[in-house]
């Protein structure tokens, strides 16, 4: 790409759904084209308030900020801020551009003027489909070309988003048992043996995770590893919808906050503030499991190398369901088939509230944990595929 100087803008349109989602994956994209591409990003998000709780600098009130070389800017209805047309008109996951900005390139391609370069950045998916669907081409009625872009995991795909150190920094992290000592100290939290089992927890609401705590509370650990003998369970809960589904487990939600902890017989509850990006993926690096949901969540715990639980976001008619079977599909593929039997009922267990399947296929997970954490780190290998989604995203639009 050309230089700063010389390069024109791209717009990045999002709406923020379920709070953090949708904004979670349009900001580390924006970040990751501004740092690592020279790219200057105009990035338009309609709710600031629930963005600040990922980037905690920002200041919901204000209406243009700049971070990490990305301008931010507030996306009212109307829209009341000028927009300029850059090289390339991003809208996240099918959101409706405003007026204004349909009305701009419009007029712009009846006066025969070269228009951005338009995309719909879709959702992740590991659906098979998805491969003859990323690039095409839908012809608007004013005679726009737009583009769908797909992240998935094959070479056919847009990639998944990645930044290029990213590796590198986690093994340098999980390299050293120090950091994960600094951060559970930087937290508060307590009462951590090196021994003992830590998971990470930010869910959706599901029975299965009252269940899961259940048997912790009475059983500890299934987890067998080579250095862990212990069996203590330490459950970190960022402040979120997961509580909501553990409230036999805590006092009134509304008097719940950040710092508090919450025994029972060998489950401890951390309750977590919530945190930026960075500090979330170090917090995954750190856990021995981690359940995750959503599309954000969800990548960065592959990224981080180790056994997790995929909550996937509730969809009508169960299609989330064929979405998580195809995953599963792909992530298990080299595994043995016990194991991956019992991760796959493990998943869809958490996510289809069978709180009577979800032990059993808890302690048969935990028995191949070392199985399933060198799958872990052979997987986040695979499904960069040589490529991250900025990489190829850049390359579409030059190629556009």
């Amino acid at each position: 790409m050309k230089s700063r100087s010389t390069q024109q803008h791209w717009d990045i349109f999002c709406t923020v759904v379920d709070n953090y989602g949708d904004i979670g994956v349009t900001w580390r994209l924006a970040k990751q084209l501004a740092i690592e591409y020279q790219i200057q990003v105009n990035l338009w998000v309609d709710d600031l308030h629930s963005f600040s709780h990922i980037l905690p600098e920002l200041n919901p009130k204000q209406t243009i900020q700049c971070f990490y070389d990305v301008t931010i800017k507030q996306w009212n209805t109307p829209l009341d801020l000028d927009y300029l047309p850059g090289a390339v008109l991003i809208e996240a996951f099918a959101c409706q551009l405003p007026d204004i900005v349909l009305e701009t390139i419009n007029s712009m391609h009846r006066q025969n003027r070269s228009v951005p370069v338009w995309l719909n950045l879709e959702y992740l998916s590991a659906e098979d489909w998805v491969d003859g669907c990323h690039g095409l081409l839908s012809m608007q009625p004013s005679g726009i070309k737009k583009y769908f872009y797909f992240p998935g995991f094959t070479a056919k795909t847009g990639g998944v988003i990645c930044e290029k150190a990213l590796f590198k920094q986690r093994d340098a992290w999980q390299k050293n048992p120090d950091n994960r000592r600094q951060l559970f100290d930087r937290l508060g939290l307590q009462g951590i043996d090196d021994e003992d089992t830590v998971i990470s927890i930010f869910s959706y609401e599901s029975p299965a995770l009252d269940a899961l705590c259940r048997h912790w509370q009475d059983s500890g650990s299934h987890i067998d590893t080579n250095s862990k003998s212990g069996n203590k369970i330490h459950a970190l809960l960022p402040m979120g919808r997961s509580l909501n589904s553990l409230k036999a487990w805590l006092p009134e939600l509304d008097s719940v906050k950040p710092g508090d902890s919450y025994r029972h017989n060998k489950l401890t509850l951390h309750i977590l503030p919530m945190t930026d990006q960075q500090g979330f993926d170090r917090l995954l690096w750190s856990c021995d499991f981690n359940i995750v949901r959503g599309e954000d969540s969800f990548l960065r715990a592959q990224w981080a190398a180790k056994p997790f639980i995929w909550h996937i976001y509730p969809q009508e008619d169960d299609y989330h369901l064929i979405k998580l079977r195809a995953f599963i599909a792909l992530y298990c593929h080299n595994l043995a088939p016990d194991v991956a039997a019992s991760w796959a009922t493990l998943n869809f267990a958490f996510n289809q509230d069978g709180t009577d399947t979800i032990i059993p296929a808890w302690k048969q997970v935990g028995i191949a944990n070392k199985s399933l954490l060198e799958h872990a780190k052979q997987w986040s290998i695979f499904a960069l595929n040589d490529a991250d989604l900025a990489s190829r995203l850049v390359q579409f639009v030059e190629n556009s």
